[in-house]
């Protein structure tokens, strides 16, 4: 232990006095402070109890240099720092629900009847994963599509028509595409026949270049006296996303695909969805007329076939090209292909055996080599599926339906050709085989004749977006209403009734929406070193153990006027995107303005964690497979800070507030939801009318523009924006500041938001004196004044400190 130089007039006096009244005036004053914290001299380890020792006498203000490491922890070693290896915690937690999977199924072998039965639960969860939830619009027929000058026929093979046409799906959102229908004969099957994302209706038909004759599956199946429906999928083609006048961070590239699927994640619905509602709005046509009803598609279209398939029964017969595999690495995927909690109920054989016993065909062929790569968007790879890993996948089918009498079988077409060879003779001659008795592949007619036309596939693609992205904008309009029935069994009419009925909203968030990991965490373990020594305050480096591999880390602050046996209230101070622990303490030019330090200088004890921001977004993608984010692994960290914290001698256990800045911001919103602890939550450089932020086109402060893919919660449109948020951490005391001139929002949104939480403490629950926003002129930054009154009136830190 040593000793500094004296620097007050009191450490002068106890430097010249006799070494006997040095002595009474040490014990008369440390006495206290030591009988409070005897549960750590019976420690082991000598280096505590020198660390106590110090502190002690730091604080009673004998010794001017605090301990090297904190009371009750072991030496934090230099390099040693961090949170260590999360990405290893939530592969494991991929492992355990993927083999936790079957607890979610409760197959009936008995009868086919029973079976088909015991699935619908299933069958509804993956509908509503995958966004399939509004419903279809009736109607006749598709639409021929002409003008004056263009005629809807836009081809003629030797037995069938072809036909520009488009049919209503759901909203006001069509499906379009071309119609093949066999000329002077009934049709033997009605036929949904979908490409891949990057082929057009045209390609697979014969129509356009850029399909091999032997893979142009669409015309085969016309020309074998089936009618089929094709439509066009939206592509995954690059642009710049953002109107002229964007700030150039909200005008950034990425594709189409992504671009549509951002805002429907967040309102609940799925690009998927919405490609396979037009898929099975072409089945309810199709099944008037005919009695077999097929759908077979490639790469992206196999996909949208698999899964239209597994939803709905009429459908007799799938073919799936060039897709099927396993998922266990899905987040190496193209975003867009996302499926919240997809991997925690269902791999590819398990949607396979929604489909089984009717009939499904699987062609392992070389599927669409993708590489997505986007500056505003997020990386993602499709491969050829590997034949090893298709047939182990329908092996694992086979075993889960083992039980079906009689016997159900995934058909294997194993193609040894490399990309592009798909829509194989065999392959058809077997679809054709299980859809009809009278169904022969017939030879090949050649490309079909095709008049002069100006027909231009980009204005079809464009207008097939923009009818998907006004879509997402009416939901978005719509989304604050679906919010207040969601909520309206919460009940505010009295505190206590509050408190009840606001549990089952937390619990569903933390099952459902931003998920929570469910498993013992490690002891403490807990480390430190002394990173700061200041005239007010001193400052440790902080680690602790959470699970195996992974740890919380931050810095922990502690004023020096601590009393002994004092317990004081604790703000936990969470920094954003691209900061760190020491710009909350040793920053006073910075947005953050020092706070962690300036409120330990008011009285408080202050831990700021390091946290991942922004997240890895490969981290993120593979938490949502499993049903959990990013908040997910942050409250495993902020749950462990606050056990660690409530067992300090100098903490108030149950004054314990969160306070954090920008993503910081958007953790305080959160992780009290997730958490037992926080008695009070500040939520500065975020607050906002989130839904609005995360799903809008039009404006650019809107995340839907911006590089930042890891953003996206899914189904919060539905359930819990900002403001319902607040509502669950009520009554506890909430509080939002704002910069006038902070570029995350503009003051309406903030204040149009905020006007419902005001509601709610003061109208409702009679607390007004709980629930605050300040304004101030500036930017993103905190601003250190009215939050810091806030505080103190809350956490009972006396304002003379």
């Amino acid at each position: 232990m040593r000793l500094g130089h004296a620097r007050t007039p009191e450490e002068f006096k106890l430097c010249t006095t006799s070494k006997k009244e040095k002595q009474t005036r040490i014990r008369s004053l440390t006495r206290p402070f030591i009988e409070s914290m005897a549960p750590w001299f019976t420690l082991p380890n000598r280096q505590s109890v020198l660390s106590i020792l110090s502190l002690l006498l730091v604080s009673a203000g004998l010794v001017v240099a605090a301990p090297a490491v904190l009371p009750g922890t072991e030496p934090l070693a230099k390099g040693q720092s961090g949170v260590g290896n999360w990405d290893g915690v939530i592969d494991d937690e991929i492992q355990r629900a993927t083999a936790a999977r079957s607890r979610h199924w409760h197959r009936d072998f008995s009868s086919a009847e029973s079976y088909d039965r015991s699935i619908e639960t299933n069958r509804f969860r993956f509908s509503q994963i995958i966004g399939v939830r509004d419903a279809r619009v009736p109607f006749e027929s598709p639409s021929l599509l002409a003008t004056v000058d263009q005629p809807a026929l836009a081809a003629r093979g030797k037995t069938y028509d072809v036909h520009r046409v488009r049919w209503p799906a759901f909203g006001d959102v069509h499906a379009e595409g071309l119609l093949l229908e066999p000329r002077g004969r009934k049709p033997v099957a009605g036929v949904v026949a979908v490409p891949d994302c990057a082929q057009t209706p045209e390609q697979i038909t014969g129509l356009a270049p850029g399909v091999a004759a032997e893979s142009q599956f669409a015309r085969r199946l016309a020309e074998s006296g089936c009618r089929v429906l094709v439509p066009v999928l939206i592509d995954r083609s690059m642009e710049v996303r953002g109107q002229e006048g964007y700030r150039a961070y909200s005008r950034q590239s990425m594709s189409s695909r992504e671009f549509l699927f951002r805002p429907a994640f967040q309102l609940g619905r799925h690009l998927i969805g919405y490609e396979v509602q037009k898929i099975l709005a072409a089945v309810e046509w199709l099944s008037r007329d005919n009695d077999s009803i097929g759908v077979i598609g490639y790469g992206e279209g196999a996909l949208l076939g698999f899964y239209s398939a597994a939803l709905d029964k009429r459908i007799d017969v799938a073919g799936v090209s060039g897709y099927f595999d396993s998922r266990q690495g899905i987040w190496r995927e193209p975003f867009d292909r996302s499926v919240f909690s997809l991997l925690t109920f269902f791999g590819d054989a398990e949607i396979a055996t929604m489909i089984l016993p009717r009939k499904l065909i699987v062609e392992a062929c070389g599927g669409p080599e993708v590489s997505v790569v986007a500056p505003g968007g997020s990386r993602g790879v499709a491969r050829a599926p590997e034949l090893a890993r298709v047939q182990a996948e329908i092996a694992r089918a086979h075993q889960l339906t083992e039980g079906l009498n009689p016997p159900a079988r995934i058909e294997l077409i194993a193609k040894a050709g490399g990309q592009g060879s798909f829509g194989s003779i065999e392959m058809l001659s077997h679809f054709l085989g299980a859809l009809t008795r009278a169904g022969n592949l017939a030879p090949d007619g050649g490309n079909p004749e095709t008049p002069p036309s100006r027909f231009d596939p980009q204005v079809r693609q464009r207008l097939q977006m923009r009818e998907v992205d006004q879509h997402n904008q009416r939901l978005l309009g719509e989304s604050s209403r679906v919010r207040e029935r969601f909520m309206s069994k919460l009940d505010s009419s009295s505190i206590e009734k509050h408190d009840s009925t606001k549990r089952p909203y937390i619990e569903h968030l933390r099952r459902e929406v931003l998920g929570r990991i469910e498993k013992p965490m490690s002891a403490f373990n807990a480390k430190s070193r002394l990173r700061y020594d200041e005239e007010k305050w001193f400052c440790y480096e902080v680690q602790l153990d959470v699970y195996p591999g992974a740890n919380a880390f931050g810095f922990l602050v502690v004023p020096k006027d601590l009393k002994p046996g004092e317990r004081r209230p604790v703000v936990v101070c969470q920094h954003g995107g691209g900061g760190n622990p020491d710009q909350l303490v040793k920053d006073d030019a910075g947005a953050y303005h020092s706070f962690a330090a300036r409120l330990a200088e008011e009285g408080f004890v202050t831990f700021a964690p390091s946290v991942m921001f922004p997240p890895p977004d490969s981290l993120v993608r593979k938490c949502n497979s499993v049903g959990l984010t990013q908040y997910s692994y942050i409250a495993a960290m902020h749950q462990q800070i606050l056990n660690w914290l409530q067992t300090q001698p100098f903490v108030a256990g149950d004054s314990i507030a969160l306070y954090g800045l920008s993503w910081g911001g958007k953790t305080a919103m959160r992780i009290p939801l997730l958490v037992d602890g926080y008695a009070m939550t500040i939520v500065s450089g975020d607050f906002n009318e989130w839904i609005w932020k995360t799903a809008t086109t039009d404006s650019d402060y809107s995340y839907v523009f911006q590089p930042e893919p890891y953003i996206f919660e899914f189904d919060l449109g539905s359930t819990y924006g900002y403001a319902e948020m607040a509502a669950l951490i009520a009554p506890r005391p909430f509080m939002v500041e704002r910069g006038h001139f902070d570029p995350v929002g503009s003051d309406e949104q903030v204040g149009f938001e905020f006007a419902k939480v005001r509601h709610l403490y003061s109208a409702r629950l009679k607390l007004p004196e709980n629930c605050a926003i300040e304004w101030f002129v500036g930017g993103h930054e905190i601003n250190r004044g009215e939050t810091f009154k806030f505080l103190r009136r809350h956490l009972g830190l006396s304002p003379t400190r």
